[in-house]
């Protein structure tokens, strides 16, 4: 889930531009599916009409929003492809969503048309999300990113408990991986020891302001790419930081449309 926005005057701040080491390292094969090696760069882009032209080995993009055909001609430009998905909160706009019961969901998220969801209840997250994997495979994605994967850490209006989270981070990974698909662990930092053995990449949003970074050694050790976005801070006050982990950095707006700056 991207964070609350806050002092949005800062997204104007200059940043240089670096070149991001690893471009190489995309094609990591783990077993059956993808996993993407530390250091590999990447574009995130959730809002706008999808610029293709960014020169990186991997993009993360909506898995509704985008098509069979925008994956595939991604992929002739040797692109491997993230599918963007909420797995942890409803998005009323989304085509599935008259599906989600009501009482499955819980207080807003923060974003306009978010609540967060019951993820104790299995029984009916588990064929819904199973569908929507289901999508990501048909339209030949190679990952998927999982968003809203902390609901305990936050006010949902369910008593969540750290053992719901981990069951339901863990359900989500293995849906993905019996479709063949990587899939990253989107910020959920406390659990990042129980669950970087079940996850093949991680994605993080603000660490560097918050000063969280160091969390995500694990996966850097196990070699397993963390793709990172900042929105608060010049790349100046990330960069060398991020450099110095093998963290995939880069500025982003919080919309996350084109633009970025990458260390």
């Amino acid at each position: 889930m991207r964070r609350p926005i806050l002092l949005a005057a800062l997204l104007l701040l200059p940043a240089a531009c670096t070149t991001h080491p690893g471009d190489d390292a995309a094609d990591e094969p783990s077993g059956d599916h993808w996993q993407p090696r530390p250091g590999v760069a990447w574009q995130w882009q959730l809002s706008g009409r999808l610029d293709t032209s960014v020169d990186v080995p991997v993009y993360d993009i909506d898995g509704f929003d985008q098509s069979k055909s925008t994956v595939a001609a991604l992929h002739r430009e040797d692109r491997k492809v993230i599918c963007y998905l909420s797995t942890g909160a409803w998005e009323d706009w989304r085509p599935d969503a008259k599906k989600f019961p009501e009482s499955v969901l819980g207080r807003g998220n923060g974003w306009e048309g978010e609540r967060w969801l019951d993820i104790r209840r299995t029984d009916v997250l588990e064929p819904l999300m199973a569908a929507r994997l289901d999508m990501c495979r048909d339209k030949g994605f190679d990952a998927v990113e999982p968003d809203n994967m902390d609901g305990y850490r936050n006010r949902t209006g369910f008593p969540l408990k750290a053992s719901d989270q981990l069951r339901y981070n863990r359900l989500i990974a293995k849906l993905a991986h019996d479709r063949g698909l990587a899939v990253g662990l989107k910020n959920d930092l406390d659990q990042i020891p129980q669950l970087v053995g079940d996850f093949d990449f991680a994605v993080n949003e603000q660490c560097a302001q918050y000063g969280e970074c160091a969390d995500l050694k694990p996966f850097i050790a196990a070699g397993k790419a963390v793709f990172h976005v900042e929105y608060e801070l010049p790349t100046r006050r990330f960069c060398p930081d991020s450099r110095s982990l093998k963290l995939s950095s880069m500025l982003k707006k919080y919309e996350l449309g084109v633009w970025r700056r990458a260390c």
